[in-house]
């Protein structure tokens, strides 16, 4: 694979280990191995679940690798098909990915963060966004922050580039849980397997209508998923495991999914 990721199968599982000492950061060649990472995932049947974190303690990922800009690396290089970290900009990554923040996550480090289904994140974990101090902003942060926070505290995370607990980050909503740092690999995997039971299906098409529906109206959305305008979405309903899911209710067993 490359010399700064680990990656391990477990089951239907797949686990990516960020490994690049001394912070973790991400430079575009291996953003776009990443990428590379993500489709493969992706389009391999046998994998449902991603999860994404960092080697060590103090670091999860302190984002875009400074000396790869001083070095002439541009603000819009080609990071790969799913941007920054492999994922956060993939359309058609229909398949959970969870985040298992396990120290600091700065920058871009952060900001992948926001494109994360779950986000588990250690006790000890910081975050926050320094891009302002060399002259640069965030991207991702500057179109989503506004709208996932009210505006000033948006604006207190983007203009002031403070350090946020990750105490802090649950009570605004952007971290799912926070857990002792020995026990965050062990909760990671504990909601993937809890993704596992559900038909996977029924998981791509609440990703493909979360994405596609994004700038659309209540009324647009309905009007789109009546046109039968989303593929997932429409695999899912026409799907046998639609029918198992009501057969293995009435049978009351466990559901056997096939992803037909």
């Amino acid at each position: 694979m490359h010399e700064f990721l680990k990656v391990t199968r477990n089951g239907q599982i797949l686990e990516i280990v960020i490994d690049r000492p001394k912070a973790n950061t991400l430079d575009a060649p291996l953003s776009r191995v990443m990428s590379q990472l993500f489709a493969d995932f992706r389009d391999d049947p046998t994998l449902r679940v991603a999860i994404l974190t960092g080697a060590g303690a103090k670091f999860y990922c302190a984002g875009w690798d400074l000396n790869a800009v001083a070095e002439g690396e541009e603000y819009l290089e080609d990071f790969g098909e799913g941007g920054f970290a492999g994922f956060p900009e993939m359309k058609d990554l229909y398949k959970p990915v969870i985040c298992a923040v396990n120290g600091l996550a700065v920058g871009a480090g952060f900001e992948m963060l926001l494109r994360a289904d779950f986000v588990i994140a250690a006790e000890h974990a910081e975050f926050y966004l320094p891009e302002v101090r060399i002259g640069v902003a965030p991207d991702v942060a500057t179109f989503m922050l506004p709208k996932l926070l009210p505006r000033q505290k948006a604006m207190e995370m983007l203009m002031l580039g403070r350090r946020q607990s990750a105490a802090e980050l649950a009570r605004y909503g952007l971290i799912n849980e926070v857990v002792p740092a020995e026990q965050l690999m062990e909760r990671a995997r504990a909601v993937a397997a809890e993704l596992l039971k559900a038909a996977p299906l029924s998981l791509a098409a609440i990703k493909e209508a979360v994405h596609l529906t994004e700038t659309l109206s209540f009324a647009e959305s309905y009007a789109a998923l009546r046109s039968r305008a989303w593929p997932a979405f429409m695999r899912m309903l026409d799907s046998s495991d639609a029918q198992e899911g009501a057969k293995a209710f009435v049978a009351k067993r466990e559901p056997d999914w096939t992803g037909k």
